[in-house]
């Protein structure tokens, strides 16, 4: 699998100098298009097949990302912009608290499965800060802290429940998914044990 590296501009509010309009598009075409391809055939995705799936020439792509790990470094770029989004929008949700777990887990399993064979890498990434991913996923790390406080301030989150130790076993059904080729939404049954296991009560929603 390719390295994936870290120029130490991962966080979601890094400064990105502005690109032409079309230009942007085109870049913002390549970044969705390596998303989903990488997502289906790992972080060694054809290139050229990339770009082909973004509707521009491999010279755009090359403009853009010199190297694969450019194109790499984009995508969990987004990735990260998109993980923080998502655990807002599940605390500002107002959702009960079994709800607001089990569709944030549902993402965090969508969010770890970013590419084939990414949900091992990325889960052994989170404590080895020698990882060159580290830092991005702190950001995971960060945003499920954020979700399970939310969840704790509600008072529905049994007594003794670390944030990190829900995010390993997350991060387990994410590897099943992900290594026996689940679709993410496969992974709600499995989801849901773990939910009702930190909830003070089960939650019949």
């Amino acid at each position: 699998m390719a390295s994936v590296t870290d120029s130490g501009a991962a966080a979601p509010d890094e400064q990105v100098k502005p690109l032409r309009a079309d230009a942007q598009r085109n870049y913002d075409k390549l970044v969705s298009a390596a998303r989903d391809a990488f997502r289906s055939n790992g972080a060694e995705a054809s290139l050229d097949d990339i770009a082909k799936r973004a509707g521009v020439g491999p010279g755009t792509l090359y403009r853009h990302f010199p190297t694969r790990d450019d194109l790499i470094d984009a995508v969990m770029r987004d990735w990260t912009l998109q993980v923080d989004a998502d655990s807002e929008e599940i605390v500002r949700s107002g959702l009960p608290a079994g709800e607001a777990l089990t569709a944030w887990f549902g993402r965090f399993v969508e969010n770890v499965g970013i590419y084939n064979g990414a949900a091992a890498k990325l889960t052994a990434a989170m404590d080895d800060e020698s990882s060159p991913i580290y830092r991005k996923c702190q950001v995971l790390v960060g945003a499920n802290d954020k979700v399970i406080a939310h969840v704790a301030s509600l008072g529905a989150l049994r007594d003794g429940v670390e944030s990190r130790q829900v995010m390993r076993l997350v991060s387990g059904v994410a590897s099943v998914v992900d290594q026996a080729g689940l679709e993410p939404a496969q992974s709600e049954p499995m989801l849901r044990i773990i939910v009702d296991g930190i909830l003070r009560e089960p939650d019949a929603s």
